[in-house]
């Protein structure tokens, strides 16, 4: 790709300089190394990478089974498993090449005092910006309650929002009523941007046993299924967002050029690719690509241009 056309792809997000407007969305590469064995891979073909899960604290996670394919789409409930927010700063942080991308920490706690306290630790540290993970559906506690409380949503960003002076990146929960009214109440606790949506709770059956094939009974559901969804969720909180002009990194079920420009149309500055990742690693050329010929063919000299341009039947 030329010059120009990686200038029509340059997104600023939460006041950071992307390359692209592609995100690596978290677990699902690891802590940003995961990929980087594969021929051909690059992370610099994304605008940032999101971090795996991390919590004050090292966890081994959920009992197998932690991942499940179904009909366009996967259940995972991994559980956070991670070696906790001191070893990542001190051990992890340093091995990773900075000037490929923007990497994006990923908080999560049992606690709001936990989630500042690892707000805190990624605050000393080269970390570009931190995803707040309220609303994380494998795990038992802390999270769920979190997303789909409007009051508790608050509560985490402005305990993380005083431990850091690093943009903060919300990651929302479909699970709940009103997902823009919660939107409202983060970004008046002083959210920087929003990740939208984080996975749907979802469940498989082994018929034969008769149990959950999940050892956790449930877990997130992912991948093309929940498009439409996720679609309709970031259009209603960049109703909210444009007001303040607070972007939004629009995720769920991204496989195609066609399902990131939906993203942005429906409102997202930039466009989460997760799931897709397990069956083709090497899919963001191809997004990067797509989205530039897209540009060119209607006339558009930069993907900042598409973002909320949708225009509802009347």
């Amino acid at each position: 790709m030329n010059e120009a056309d990686q200038a029509m792809l340059a997104v600023d997000f939460c006041g950071l300089s992307l390359t692209s407007p592609l995100v690596l969305l978290s677990g699902c590469v690891g802590f940003g190394e995961e990929y980087t064995r594969v021929r051909g891979y690059s992370n610099r073909d994304a605008g940032a990478v999101c971090l795996k899960g991390t919590t004050l604290e090292p966890r081994l996670g959920n009992r197998p089974h932690r991942v499940y394919e179904t009909a366009m789409g996967m259940l995972n409930a991994i559980g956070l498993q991670n070696p906790g927010a001191r070893y990542v700063v001190d051990k992890i942080l340093p091995t990773l090449d900075f000037s490929e991308t923007r990497f994006i920490a990923n908080l999560s706690g049992s606690t709001v005092e936990e989630y500042a306290e690892v707000a805190r630790i990624f605050d000393d540290s080269p970390i570009d910006a931190m995803e707040i993970n309220i609303s994380c559906p494998n795990v038992k506690e802390g999270g769920v309650a979190f997303g789909n409380d409007p009051d508790m949503s608050a509560r985490v960003v402005a305990a993380c929002r005083k431990a850091t002076s690093k943009p903060i990146i919300t990651k929302l929960s479909p699970n709940q009523t009103n997902i823009a009214e919660n939107a409202r109440r983060c970004i008046e606790a002083g959210t920087d941007g929003f990740a939208v949506i984080n996975t749907l709770m979802g469940m498989a059956i082994d018929i034969e046993d008769r149990v959950p094939i999940i050892g956790n009974n449930q877990g997130g559901l992912s991948g093309p299924a929940i498009k439409p969804i996720a679609l309709l969720k970031v259009h209603q909180v960049y109703q909210v967002c444009r007001e303040h002009g607070i972007p939004i990194i629009g995720q769920g079920g991204v496989n195609s050029v066609q399902d990131a420009l939906e993203f942005l149309i429906a409102g997202a500055s930039a466009v989460g690719v997760g799931t897709a990742l397990f069956y083709d690693p090497l899919i963001c050329p191809k997004l990067n690509r797509g989205i530039v010929d897209y540009l060119k063919r209607h006339g558009l000299s930069h993907v900042a241009q598409l973002t909320g341009s949708l225009r509802l039947n009347s």
